[in-house]
């Protein structure tokens, strides 16, 4: 089964404590892209200026990325830069130059309006919304989102909110939407808006997962070496869509996303290793299972005596 990934193509500058990089590829659609195609075939939809270098192109084909949706318009790349300060968790965005993401519109190809899975990577909600109004045979929609469109575009969002099976946003941002300071009434304030299930991310602290009368915490994976946050949660996001895909259920349950969460959530460890989608790019099967495996074994334990 194959996921449609729908969100923003950039090239960014970070800014760590102890490194600075730049022209780096970027932007939600692109470490959703990647992280789904570990388990299933992915649609990209998203937009780059003539400036976007090839090798990111060459890139995505290698993952087998199907790129029939990629726009490529006159002008300048969509460009992010931010600086990250020492516990790595506080980021400040220095720089966005929107260029030729500021006008786009998520026009799908014919061969991509019926592709079962859907991740809606964190644009404003009305594109998002725009998506799903060319979709025919949506089996299970996710949908990401972020502080900006709580504040400037919350009715849009809340629209949207009632077309999606799923919505993932991180901690402050479920209080914002919510008015909550508890997460456990956050996450069921928001699947009465709509989605059947809910994932709030804590960044290192791991994820929360709500359904119906059901509730799942993920630890995040412990790591010793972190370099680059960039992308953590659109690679969670892209894990938890491809995965689902990989099992081609008629019905996604909450179990399924148990699993789904938990590959999502070893994802985005990896990703953190490198800058940009660097560790993406060696990523093994092996390597991905290995810590799976690990991470399993990690959140089990015995009571002895």
């Amino acid at each position: 089964m194959s996921v449609l990934v729908v969100g923003s193509i950039a090239l960014d500058h970070v800014k760590t404590p102890v490194e600075e990089q730049s022209e780096l590829l970027g932007g939600s659609a692109s470490y959703a892209a990647v992280s789904a195609s570990f388990f299933s075939n992915v649609n990209l939809v998203g937009v780059v200026g003539d400036d976007f270098p090839k090798k990111h192109i060459e890139f995505f084909g290698d993952r087998k990325i199907d790129l029939a949706g990629l726009q490529i318009v006159e002008g300048k790349t969509f460009r992010w830069s931010g600086e990250y300060h020492w516990d790595l968790n506080t980021r400040e965005t220095r720089s966005v130059e929107l260029n030729v993401f500021e006008h786009f519109t998520p026009d799908l190809p014919s061969a991509f309006t019926d592709t079962p899975y859907v991740l809606l990577a964190n644009i404003a909600p009305s594109l998002q919304s725009h998506v799903l109004d060319q979709m025919s045979r949506a089996r299970f929609v996710i949908a990401d989102t972020m502080d900006l469109w709580i504040s400037i575009a919350k009715d849009d969002l809340l629209a949207l909110l009632k077309r999606v099976d799923m919505l993932i946003l991180n901690d402050s941002e479920a209080r914002q939407l919510t008015g909550e300071t508890s997460l456990i009434r956050a996450g069921a304030a928001i699947r009465k808006m709509g989605p059947k299930f809910v994932a709030i991310k804590k960044g290192e602290h791991g994820c929360l997962l709500f359904g119906e009368n059901a509730f799942f915490s993920c630890a995040a994976f412990p790591l010793e070496d972190i370099h680059d946050p960039t992308g953590a949660g659109d690679t969670f996001a892209g894990g938890v869509a491809g995965y689902l895909a990989s099992l081609n259920h008629e019905q996604v349950t909450f179990e399924h996303l148990r699993k789904a969460v938990v590959y999502g959530s070893v994802l985005a460890s990896y990703n953190v290793e490198a800058f940009s989608l660097e560790r993406l790019r060696s990523l093994t099967h092996q390597d991905l299972e290995h810590r799976y495996q690990s991470f399993r074994l990690m959140s089990h334990f015995e009571i002895l005596g």
